[in-house]
């Protein structure tokens, strides 16, 4: 099978569907390396405008500063020299696309592999903007009963959403999921399962494997022996991924959504849950008006925010100080690249 070793791998979801677990398989693959998730990827491409021209070498610097030296970015967990990726950035391609890959193909240098890739639920949302990045990219989205998604995340500490949130958030995933599959074809973007995905991990991943063009390697379904080096302790809510792949989280949203969260849910969602296979109950019957129109409110209220992201890009693409495409991996930039 024919290695793709320049076509990064993104990992995305709706928040508490599984992205960890799956990182950490796709982790302990023997030629590609994922870390826990990063914050300045996306940070930095829409800061762009202020680092200016990154033909000019000292902009490049300040940029390369900018990821390794503030905490927000979360580079130190990386356990790379900031130093070195500072220099490598430097005198590497002129693009942002090649100072972010710069940093992450650093990464899985560390670990002696060649591919590499970013994990992140959120960037289900801005696929449109990793393209522009690294326009060969992979795209894996995994999907899980949104139900177990809601009352994962209601229970989560970190998040401060309401149900209603939570639900919209899995509609836009599946529907920008559809999206993807349309605009990007079957070579670029994949999605599977997450009850499949524990109930026979070597069957799944071998099938991602054939997706990423990369041979199956059987370390993959034991994610636990990596999960106890690179899971933080304080991220108590990413324990279960130190122990060995279960299904007894599936449809556990039968004993932790209340009835009428689970009728609002159903009511949303269930033309794309059937799509997928998951069977509704029909447990709670009808949810209230009053529910319906709080969901209503906050679906379109969180819609007029991408649209006004998606504005806002569109402005900022027009007074781009120059390209932002990936050049690692070009001929001209070979010596650059690896100094």
């Amino acid at each position: 099978m024919a290695s793709q070793p320049d076509r990064p791998i993104f990992i995305i979801g709706c928040p508490r569907s599984g992205t960890t677990l799956l990182q950490l398989m796709l982790h302990s693959h023997q030629r590609i390396a994922i870390p826990t998730e990063t914050r300045f990827l996306l940070q930095a491409y829409n800061s762009r405008r202020s680092f200016g021209d990154l033909r000019d070498p000292a902009n490049r610097r300040a940029l390369a500063e900018w990821i390794t030296g503030r905490k927000e970015t979360k580079f130190g967990d990386l356990g790379l020299d900031p130093r070195e990726v500072v220099e490598e950035i430097v005198a590497g391609p002129p693009t942002m696309g090649s100072a972010l890959g710069i940093v992450f193909r650093a990464y899985a240098r560390k670990y002696g592999k060649p591919r590499w890739g970013d994990k992140r639920p959120s960037y289900f949302k801005h696929v449109d903007v990793l393209r522009r990045l690294w326009p060969d990219a992979q795209f894996v989205h995994l999907i899980r009963d949104g139900r177990d998604c809601v009352a994962s995340l209601k229970e989560m500490p970190w998040y401060t959403g309401s149900v209603y949130h939570a639900i919209s958030a899995w509609r836009e995933a599946i529907d920008y999921g559809r999206k993807h599959a349309r605009t990007l074809g079957p070579d670029s973007y994949y999605e599977l399962q997450y009850e499949r995905l524990v109930a026979d991990p070597a069957a799944e991943l071998a099938e991602l494997c054939r997706f990423l063009g990369e041979e199956f390697d059987p370390q993959m379904t034991e994610p636990q022996e990596i999960a106890r080096l690179t899971v933080p302790p304080k991220k108590t809510w990413h324990e279960r991924t130190q122990d060995a792949v279960t299904t007894e989280r599936v449809r556990s949203w039968e004993h932790r959504l209340e009835p009428w969260e689970i009728a609002l849910a159903e009511t949303v969602l269930g033309s794309r849950l059937r799509a997928y296979g998951y069977e509704l109950s029909g447990e709670g019957g009808r949810p209230s008006p009053g529910h319906l129109a709080r969901y209503a409110r906050v679906a379109l209220r969180r819609r007029n925010i991408r649209c006004k992201r998606l504005i806002r890009d569109r402005i900022i693409r027009y007074r781009e100080p120059g390209p932002v495409a990936c050049l690692l991996g070009q001929p001209e930039y070979d010596v650059a690249a690896s100094a």
